[in-house]
């Protein structure tokens, strides 16, 4: 898996973006079905240059009609989405998929593409709730309805797929735009898709970077305890407390992109646990402060990160060589 290709700084991406909306008729992907979909194909400046909208038949009961407003009635007449997936395949190529909670409407869209039998030509995603949550904004909460009255986007149909696209469209360039300001990585992430020797596609999830990044090797040696005032070292095992300003997410992304270790634990290997407490009582940091690894706040660690120390590879410090010689005397 490649590294830095978790987050990344400010930029449209080069093929632009793709903001998806769907309605299901439940909440598991392949068991639930897609209602309705929107796809709304940005160019690299934020404008719609092409779009897919529509009903779908699910083939399944529709389920809570009370939220979505779709009846069996109003589906039974409308494509099956592998009658309409080369479409939305043509706006989703070589663009960025972007949702409000993009695990969600990604695993929606990657069932039923294995159900058509069809491959999504998805490389990327970006969760528009985890771009919010990195920008400050102060709200009592991140809801799409919450994010379009802060800044003033007019919601007219919410549970609409079209017009909750619409919406997400008209949130996103404000929050990029304050991404810019404040300096702050969007949450790019890549997806992947496997193809079996019998031809068929299967897709993975989009699932949460740090349970991913756990069981992440790092290609560095651990150097051992951060010292204060000195660089980071790549190959460092770095923690995370709860108290913390920044999300986990963020921090993680550039633990990685810097060639640091992200560590779920905190032990006597740790070199040192992201803390805004000097003093924590409880959980990672005050593991951390018990065992004497150093606690670093997290407006340190972010200062410090872009500037990392080379470290030692585990090639280099594994020799290729005599190792060769060892296996030829068997």
């Amino acid at each position: 898996m490649n590294q830095v290709s978790w987050g990344r700084p400010y930029g449209p991406p080069e093929g632009g973006w793709a903001v998806v909306d769907v309605e299901t008729s439940g909440f598991r992907p392949g068991v639930a079905r897609i209602l309705s979909l929107a796809v709304l194909g940005l160019d690299r400046e934020g404008r719609v240059e092409q779009s897919f909208v529509s009903l779908l038949n699910p083939g399944v009961d529709p389920g809570p009609t009370h939220v979505h407003g779709l009846t069996a009635a109003m589906l039974e007449d409308q494509p099956q989405f592998a009658d309409v997936v080369g479409d939305v395949v043509e706006v989703l190529r070589g663009r960025t998929l972007v949702a409000h909670n993009v695990a969600f409407d990604h695993a929606f869209l990657a069932a039923e593409a294995e159900l058509a039998e069809a491959e999504l030509p998805v490389d990327s995603v970006m969760c528009t709730v985890e771009l919010a949550r990195r920008l400050e904004l102060g709200l009592a909460n991140l809801r799409l309805e919450t994010l379009a009255a802060h800044w003033g986007v007019a919601q007219e149909r919410p549970h609409d797929a079209f017009d909750d696209a619409r919406v997400l469209t008209g949130v996103l360039a404000p929050a990029l735009e304050r991404a810019r300001e404040l300096d702050v990585w969007l949450p790019v992430h890549p997806v992947t898709r496997r193809r079996w020797p019998n031809g068929r596609v299967t897709h993975d999830e989009v699932r949460p970077l740090k349970a991913l990044a756990a069981r992440m090797p790092c290609p560095y040696l651990n150097p051992g305890r951060y010292v204060s005032g000195r660089p980071l070292v790549q190959g460092m095992r770095v923690g995370l407390a709860a108290e913390v300003a920044r999300t986990h997410e963020e921090l993680v992304e550039r633990i990685l992109h810097a060639g640091l270790a992200y560590t779920d634990a905190v032990d006597r290997e740790t070199s040192l646990v992201v803390c805004n407490d000097a003093t924590p009582e409880q959980g990672k940091g005050y593991l951390a402060r018990q065992l004497g690894v150093p606690l670093v706040p997290d407006a340190q660690f972010m200062s410090s990160v872009g500037s990392v120390l080379s470290g030692t590879s585990m090639e280099e410090f594994a020799d290729v060589s005599t190792l060769d010689t060892q296996l030829a005397l068997f």
